[in-house]
């Protein structure tokens, strides 16, 4: 099979998952993100480690996974378990048990244990919160969560496409060679329309909202996905796994997400 059949296939399937879990409910969507967050931080941390940094893996882990527990047990047994206040000292303990390790690189393992949860564990959470924005913010809105979704796959497939068959001009050649601006165009177009389509349909969010976060999300998805190629590059890797074929892994595949999901909750936050 083909590079671009494989992708094709892992993307239909994959989507077919992640639409599934946002529509079903709040709680089958607040598992595929912590299976998400799992997944992105085993595969960050196991990048990250080597040439005596060790970052804590297991607790890092722990620490991204706390802040959807509340939520999860509230929309699946509707436990109401307040966990918000013990958010704010669980990363202080990463220092205190960086004591007793003995490690060669201490504050290296501690800052690459705290970015994990800062680059991905953070910026999830923050996207979980973008369904509860709108008209509405009492309730859980799947629909906000697909509408940013296809928006985001829009930008990624017409940057894709376009540069494949158009792509000529660089974009950001020192960091990511691949990318060129006809790529942008065809990510910025496609999105567009998308966008448009969208507006008619999901009506929690203003028609202007939904434009605005469109044009939120080209511009930091591009951009997340241009991060994501500088870490790899720093660390001179191809993919960060093999787990999705024709993708890679779930640093891969949801680069632009890790920094789009922060500025899109931050606009609807303010304005919506």
């Amino acid at each position: 099979m083909s590079n671009f059949f494989q992708r094709l296939f892992t993307a239909l399937i994959g989507s077919a998952i992640v639409i599934f879990a946002i529509l079903y409910s709040e709680w089958s969507f607040l598992l595929l993100l912590m299976l998400m967050v799992f997944l992105a931080l085993r595969e960050f941390y196991s990048l990250t480690s080597g040439e005596g940094i060790k970052p804590q893996s297991t607790y890092g882990i722990i620490i991204g996974l706390a802040p959807f527990l509340s939520p999860f047990l509230n929309s699946s047994f509707m436990i109401q378990l307040n966990l918000l206040p013990l958010l704010f000292i669980l990363p202080y303990f990463i220092f205190i048990r960086e004591l007793f390790t003995k490690a060669e690189k201490p504050f290296s393992n501690i800052a690459y244990t705290l970015l994990g949860i800062f680059y991905i564990a953070i910026p999830v959470f923050m996207f979980y919160l973008i369904a509860f924005q709108g008209h509405d913010k009492e309730n859980y809105h799947g629909t906000n969560i697909l509408g940013f979704f296809l928006l985001l796959w829009a930008n990624d497939t017409g940057a894709y496409l376009a540069g494949r068959w158009l792509g000529k001009t660089k974009l950001f050649e020192r960091i990511s060679p691949k990318k060129t601006w006809e790529g942008v165009g065809g990510g910025v177009l496609l999105t567009a329309v998308v966008a448009y389509i969208i507006a008619m349909y999901y009506t929690n969010l203003d028609p202007l909202n939904w434009y605005i976060m469109a044009a939120i999300i080209i511009v930091t998805g591009t951009l997340g996905d241009l991060v994501e190629s500088l870490f790899k590059r720093s660390i001179q890797i191809k993919d960060s796994s093999s787990l999705l074929p024709g993708h890679g892994g779930v640093l891969d595949r949801f680069d632009g997400l890790f920094i789009a999901a922060p500025f899109v909750f931050f606009y609807l936050l303010m304005f919506a």
